[in-house]
């Protein structure tokens, strides 16, 4: 029987309408104790529709929506870091499309796919080593002739050694060992593990500890090395990093203790729902999805080569699109902080910029099919409702993963069921109504109290005259069509 992905109702987006929670009405079950059970939106078929082609090609073997959906992240990510000398400007600065990203789910859950993606940019990695391999001969032959002639007068100079070329810098490795390969490397890497625990350990060790080196990288800012016993002295001045990291929403806590840690905002987090289906590991489509991927690695690889070569491609948005961002994170920058409180705002900004990086990484994918190289390039109408559509999915993933890190705020733990409540009532309601979405999602009724109140002074919803009440944030943008969807 041929597998048939289950995907949520086809939504056209209006570029003028501005809703968060359009297209995440689906897959949204009752809130569950344990961080591995819990259930959560996946991005909308309009997301798939019209993908630059090379896009297409990489989720065209997926046969659930989560897969489809970890695969088109795990690939903007990587390519992310194969896009030499394309940038654009956010908040001042000129950014690069680097992105870190988590994909956590339970165990056996099908996350292993993931490791796909490493391929798409794998030729890259060898061109590099191969450089490596080259300079290291050139090295060896100038120490022979170093060593013949240091006594003599006319001595030549004694070789450098050459840098350790790469696009992979293992994350099992010390502070001082990590920094220098991104240093060797013009300041840019990716990390590719698909064991959280492989970075948790790393961080665990005092001496390997280079959480902070990926905080600044995030943002470009500098990293500045000494080492004492080298007498050594560099500078990273505008790192370059990206990462791709999966595994259970537990490894995820040990990398990130605390809802305050500064990585938490910073990364992409999708949490893949559990299905309770046998998946056959023998089927003829998956024989050969090595060396699809194989394949698609090296037709990408022809891309970087030529962005290597060619002059800076700035990326910027049209001015339309300009306003319609702002908008668009304002309305969810309100909502969510009545939701998650001050703690969650640094995620909803850093969100813009990851909605910046992927909109720049998308339009570059399109240089594939147009062959155009011009020094500046704008985002399709097309591909910037694509980045929105998928933002609304992430920040509730970034919002669960939230909720269950520990936290100073007491308020933060509640956040999960508070949202769920919030997406779960009408656009108009009663008292009784919004006690009856309570009891259908097991949230007591003085709880459901409590959190009206909530609701209602942070401006989610409004309390009219005769007893009812308005969903603000559905009021924002078509609600009603997103509700008669639920009730189907």
């Amino acid at each position: 029987m041929k597998k048939k992905i289950i995907a949520p109702l086809r939504l056209d987006i209006d570029p003028r309408i501005i809703n968060v929670d359009r297209d995440v009405a689906c897959n949204v079950s009752t809130p569950a104790t344990d961080p591995e059970l819990v259930d959560l939106p996946t991005f909308p078929d309009s997301v798939f529709e019209n993908l630059p082609a090379f896009l297409q090609k990489v989720v065209a073997r997926c046969d659930s929506n989560e897969e489809r959906d970890m695969m088109l992240l795990g690939s903007l990510t990587t390519l992310g870091a194969g896009l030499p000398k394309v940038y654009g400007y956010y908040g001042g600065k000129r950014v690069y499309p680097y992105l870190y990203l988590f994909i956590t789910a339970q165990a056996s859950a099908g996350k292993g796919k993931l490791e796909l993606c490493r391929q798409l940019v794998n030729p890259i990695h060898d061109s590099l080593r191969e450089l490596t391999k080259e300079s290291k001969e050139e090295y060896k032959t100038g120490m022979r002739q170093y060593n013949m002639m240091r006594w003599e007068e006319a001595a030549m100079p004694k070789p450098d050694r050459p840098a350790e070329r790469m696009l992979f810098i293992p994350a099992n490795n010390s502070a001082s060992g990590f920094f220098e390969l991104l240093a060797e490397n013009e300041g840019r890497g990716l990390l590719f593990e698909t064991e959280g625990d492989t970075l948790s350990n790393s961080f665990k060790a005092g001496c390997s500890d280079f959480s902070d080196g990926m905080r600044k990288a995030a943002q470009h800012e500098m990293i500045s090395i000494y080492r004492k016993t080298k007498h050594e002295h560099f500078e990273i001045k505008k790192p370059c990093l990206a990462g791709v990291f999966s595994g259970t929403p537990r490894q995820v806590l040990t990398l990130i203790p605390s809802a305050e840690d500064g990585l938490l905002s910073r990364y992409i987090f999708y949490h893949m729902n559990t299905r309770p289906e046998w998946k056959d590991p023998l089927a003829k489509g998956n024989r050969d999805l090595e060396d699809h991927f194989d394949a698609l690695g090296k037709e990408f690889f022809p891309l970087y080569k030529a962005l290597s070569e060619y002059p800076d491609i700035e990326f910027s948005f049209t001015d339309e699109q300009h306003d319609l961002f702002n908008a668009f994170f304002v309305q969810i920058q309100e909502k969510y902080l009545g939701l998650q409180g001050l703690e969650y705002i640094a995620t909803i900004r850093r969100l813009g910029l990851i909605a910046f990086r992927l909109a720049m990484i998308l339009t570059s994918l399109r240089i594939m099919e147009t062959g155009n190289f011009n020094p500046k390039m704008q985002c399709s109408d097309i591909d910037f409702q694509r980045v929105l559509s998928m933002i609304r999915v992430l920040i509730r993933h970034s919002s669960h993963v939230f909720s269950q890190l520990p936290s100073g705020n007491k308020s933060t733990k509640a956040g999960s069921n508070k949202e769920l409540f919030l997406n779960k009532l009408p656009l108009r309601f009663t008292r009784s109504d919004f006690i009856d979405v309570a009891k259908r999602i097991s949230i007591n009724e003085r709880t459901a109290e409590r959190y009206m109140v909530v609701f209602c002074t942070n401006g989610l919803v409004a309390r009219e005259q005769r007893g009812t009440y308005t969903n603000l944030t559905l009021e924002k943008g078509g609600g009603e069509d997103k509700r008669r969807e639920q009730r189907e």
